[in-house]
């Protein structure tokens, strides 16, 4: 009688050490998952692998009607970040082209244009079917607030490396003047690489040109790396859910 005392004790406490570790790092998460620089959006793919990898486990103390509050919800995880994924590596692909075709001295930058148009295409749609997903009831299922925190932060992901709107006045004035690009310090790699690609268009000299393409390329791998263990844990949690749910 002692052991099973014991051993019905020490579930339900099992169950809210790991409710309470994914309810604090989903708080922590919460505070900077609309990042719009590189490194913190890193960071946070990083702090969403570590909040699924506890979720896995959270799933097997969980009930049926709090794992079918997740089921439809993994699919949509797991289709976004599909997206972004091939997002990411078209994006490097599209860069590393052009990185190629300026050291042969072609500067063909038209390849890069279209590429780069088709992508944010992609992305502004993505990005448009998330704001339905906004929608979603988080209220009492954790499931579904960690559903969202993962949006939010593949949706900045998106928004980071989109096509950024352009000051038409800086475009204009380095065209008229022909002046050289330098490398401004408040902006993403993102923004740097296409204001530079927009000057080149027009005849207009960049300086450092390759670093900055190759500072790019570095952070799309950063970020292809960040994601891809995210995926991983999703797919993960996925087949947990299945698993539990047809025992």
């Amino acid at each position: 009688m002692a052991s099973f005392h014991v051993r019905s004790i020490s579930l339900p406490t099992s169950s809210r050490t790991l409710t309470l570790a994914v309810e604090e790092q989903l708080h922590q998460l919460k505070a900077t998952e609309q990042a719009t620089s590189s490194s913190l959006i890193c960071q946070n793919l990083s702090s969403l692998k570590d909040l699924n990898e506890r979720v896995e486990d959270f799933l097997y103390t969980q009930d049926g009607k709090c794992l079918d509050s997740g089921l439809d919800g993994s699919i949509r995880l797991l289709d976004v970040c599909s997206i972004t994924k091939d997002v990411l590596s078209q994006m490097k692909q599209s860069v590393q082209e052009l990185q190629s075709s300026i050291r042969r001295r072609s500067s063909e930058v038209s390849e890069y244009v279209i590429s780069r148009k088709k992508i944010t295409k992609v992305i502004r749609k993505c990005l448009s079917d998330l704001k339905d997903s906004k929608k979603i009831e988080t209220e009492g299922s954790i499931l579904r607030e960690v559903e969202a925190t993962t949006l939010a932060v593949l949706e900045s992901l998106l928004s980071f490396v989109s096509e950024p709107k352009q000051s038409k006045s800086l475009i204009s004035k380095l065209i008229l003047t022909k002046r050289v690009v330098h490398k401004c310090e408040e902006t993403s790699e993102v923004m740097e690489v296409d204001t530079a690609v927009k000057a080149l268009t027009k005849g207009v000299e960049v300086n450092n040109v390759q670093k900055t393409l190759k500072a790019l390329e570095m952070t799309l791998e950063d970020l292809e790396d960040g994601l891809e263990s995210v995926f991983r844990c999703l797919i993960k949690n996925r087949v947990s859910l299945l698993n539990i749910l047809n025992q």
